[in-house]
């Protein structure tokens, strides 16, 4: 009885044994993943060979490669070509033995072989397009392709399949020479989207649009009448920030084929906001097309605002503001106060309000905004901030707490609403009513929209940090003084300000908030130097401080877009990346650094 115990006993562990090692699918596969290509070998081989067993075919065959076994190679690969004769897979290996030799002329003869017996039959062209592929044999792939249009007379064939291949191997000519093809075809309209991304994810450089333009305008010249193209050189023109270039086409399009200007219209929209000059140029084409044309007054509205932000982006006098009130004055004349038009009273309304020192004429302005019938709640809800926003500079603060509420409780839960609660608690700070406006404030900082939240809570913690003691208090009571009057316009008084706090209060915990409001007054001011420094301080001086990223966001955006030093630009963009991960700003100093630095980032 013991020795029958013993005796199932070595039989159950042997079995256990054998439960526990790997199957040979399984050791095979490890052998040839670690690169033990002997063991992999011989694995594959007596899997393969229990009836010439396909899976494990392309192991099997790579083993025999890689351990330079060629004749048992071919051996392998003529077996399989006598077995499925139609299959170019196999026959397409045999190819790929020559050139693992280093037999290329051989490879090439074999590969041509096969591409010249084709027949013409669609499928037996891509079957065969795609073992080259299979086979890392990109070009004879193409090759294939394209003596197929031939087999089969059809320029448009396997189209999609060239676009593939030349997008993967990055060969931008070839891309673009196959897009025109497709453009020219009567399915072109539905593929232009595509070949703009397309086009934009391989080309890396201003130079490469270059490979483009050319052709492009030797099919214009042949094709005239096919807008298409003109449409493609106009994007082209626009990724290379080439405008005024865009501009002349986009005309002269629209006086060739006698259009209404819409595509006019439209190219003046998108580049307004990097391209104010050229914006211009071709809006005031459209308003010379007269009062009867449908873009006739919203190109003179339009023309209004990007004059407005040119002047109050830069140096004015009074005499250029006054006449762009005028301007706009004459505009609502013509074409009357209504729904179409509300959109240039809130812009005569911000040029009263913040810099013609016309707060109660743009009180009236948005008042009358507010009354007109039929606006969507979305404007009536903006023309209440902003309106709430005049209130304060006519010092009617209760008006002004009172429409905020209204605003607030219309779009409760909406970005409107709270942005009207988070004006009313800054309009609290205004008045150094503190503890009510930071208990506002650290509700807001879980507000969904980001911005929001981060304005809420960089308030409420400068109110938390400087109101430990009496002084301080104090000090923050000048300083949202001093934010008051920037809010206002009132710039030179808010300098007066800021600067009086440390001579009134020295010693207070405000100096780089100090600093932050002095560099925003600068800008205001144009006096770009002395915003730098500031922003340098901040920096330098509070690196791991609240403001401390702002900075960095600020003085590289200076660089790039006033001071024109892309160099200095990158590097403080880097800097913000690199030392603030988690800032706000990170993906947009990201985009810009890699613009500034050449990278296609569409």
């Amino acid at each position: 009885m013991k020795k029958l115990c013993c005796v199932l006993l070595v039989i159950l562990s042997s079995f256990t044994v054998v439960a526990q090692l790997p199957d040979d699918d399984e050791l095979a596969m490890q052998h040839y993943q670690t690169g033990d290509w002997e063991k992999a070998f011989t694995r594959y081989q007596m899997l393969f060979n229990e009836g010439r067993q396909p899976q494990y075919y392309d192991q099997y065959l790579n083993t025999l490669l890689k351990l330079r076994k060629y004749e048992e190679a071919q051996q392998v690969v003529s077996q399989m070509i006598k077995a499925q004769p139609d299959s170019y897979v196999y026959k397409v290996d045999y190819g790929r033995i020559f050139q693992d030799q280093g037999q290329q002329e051989k490879a090439g003869e074999w590969y041509n072989k096969l591409i010249k017996e084709l027949p013409p039959n669609e499928y037996h062209i891509r079957d065969l397009a795609v073992a080259f592929y299979r086979a890392s044999a990109y070009n004879y792939s193409i090759r294939t392709l394209l003596n197929g249009r031939k087999l089969l007379k059809d320029e448009s064939a396997f189209s999609f399949d060239l676009l593939s291949l030349y997008r993967y191997q990055k060969d931008k000519q070839m891309l673009v020479n196959e897009y025109l093809h497709i453009l020219g075809s009567d399915q072109g309209e539905r593929f232009l989207s595509q070949a703009k991304s397309s086009i934009a994810t391989i080309f890396e450089t201003g130079e490469d649009y270059s490979i483009l333009k050319a052709p492009l305008l030797r099919k214009m010249e042949k094709e005239p009448g096919n807008t298409i193209y003109s449409d493609l050189l106009v994007w082209t023109y626009i990724q290379q920030k080439d405008y005024s270039a865009a501009l002349k086409q986009v005309i002269a399009t629209d006086k060739r084929l006698r259009e209404d200007g819409g595509r006019v219209y439209d190219l003046a929209l998108l580049i307004g906001n990097e391209a104010s000059l050229q914006a211009i140029e071709g809006l005031e084409y459209l308003i010379k097309k007269g009062p009867g044309s449908e873009y006739y007054i919203p190109a003179k509205m339009q023309i209004l605002k990007h004059r407005m932000h040119l002047l109050t982006g830069g140096r004015f006098t009074d005499a250029d503001l006054i006449k762009l009130e005028d301007s706009y004055t004459t505009l609502l004349k013509e074409a009357g106060k209504g729904k179409t038009t509300v959109f240039a009273m809130r812009e005569l309304a911000r040029l009263q309000a913040y810099y013609l020192n016309k707060p109660s004429e743009a009180r009236t302005l948005l008042e009358e905004i507010l009354k007109m019938p039929g606006l969507p709640a979305s404007v009536t809800g903006q023309i209440k901030l902003e309106l709430g926003d005049v209130y304060i500079l006519t010092d009617e603060l209760w008006e002004a707490a009172l429409i905020y509420g209204q605003a607030e409780k219309e779009f409760a839960d909406q970005p409107i609403g709270q942005e009207a609660k988070y004006r009313k608690a800054k309009l609290s700070y205004y008045q150094a009513d503190f503890a009510w406006a930071k208990a506002q404030l650290d509700v807001l900082k879980s507000s969904t929209s980001q911005l929001i939240a981060n304005d809420a809570l960089n308030l409420s913690l400068l109110i938390s940090e400087n109101t430990e003691s009496l002084a301080d208090t104090n000090a923050l009571i000048k300083y949202a003084l001093a934010d008051k009057l920037i809010f206002a316009g009132k710039l030179q008084e808010a300098l007066s300000t800021l600067d009086s706090i440390d001579k009134a209060y020295p010693g207070n915990s405000l100096s780089d908030d100090i600093l932050m409001s002095k560099s925003k007054v600068f800008l205001k001011q144009n006096n770009l130097q002395k915003a730098v420094e500031c922003l340098l301080a901040i920096t330098e001086l509070y690196s791991y401080d609240v403001w401390a990223d702002d900075a960095l966001f600020i003085l590289a955006e200076t660089y790039e877009t006033k001071l024109h030093d892309p160099e200095k630009a990158k590097m403080y963009y880097q800097k913000l990346i690199t030392a603030f991960p988690g800032s706000l700003y990170v993906t947009e100093a990201r985009k810009r650094f890699r613009n500034l630095r050449g990278d296609n980032v569409g």
